[in-house]
């Protein structure tokens, strides 16, 4: 197995994690992306407002000392909540899992929150996988595709 570590975010990171949050099949995936995946301006003024939150715990994840994306947790109306993004080069290898498993460590309070669209199947095996589990559904703008889709609330108690 990989070595899969977390790390706390560089200023150098920013460049990969921009790279990877506008590759167009990744963005049609995730679907609940930046109004303009394209905007470096506006990615740079969210990164800073989000490295800057005392509520974020954002982490750079590495595989083998490399760089493969990131993952973090914040509060949206007293509820926290997570995310995270791999470049797609590394889907499918359990990256994202073992990335979320680290992060679940460190990050303990509970219920915590995830949000996945519908239809995104890695994404939900992922969260599965780490013991969240499916508590409804809604229908949200996915800026991602231009559209309204299904997106699954899912939750992780203990």
């Amino acid at each position: 197995m990989a070595d899969i570590r977390l790390r706390p975010v560089r200023d150098e990171d920013l460049d990969t994690f921009y790279d990877q949050m506008r590759d167009p099949e990744a963005v049609q995936v995730a679907a609940f992306t930046a109004e303009d995946p394209d905007d470096r301006s506006e990615f740079d003024a969210h990164m800073a407002r989000v490295l800057g939150r005392p509520d974020v715990t954002m982490r750079a994840i590495t595989v083998d000392g490399v760089l493969a994306g990131h993952i973090a947790s914040f509060e949206v109306g007293g509820d926290t909540e997570i995310t995270y993004w791999l470049g797609r080069e590394w889907w499918g290898r359990g990256i994202a899992t073992h990335a979320l498993g680290l992060l679940l460590e460190l990050v303990t309070v509970r219920p915590i929150t995830a949000r996945a669209a519908g239809d995104n199947a890695g994404s939900l095996a992922v969260l599965r996988k780490t013991g969240f589990r499916p508590i409804g559904t809604e229908i949200a703008y996915a800026t991602g595709r231009g559209k309204e889709i299904e997106e699954t609330v899912l939750r992780l108690d203990a």
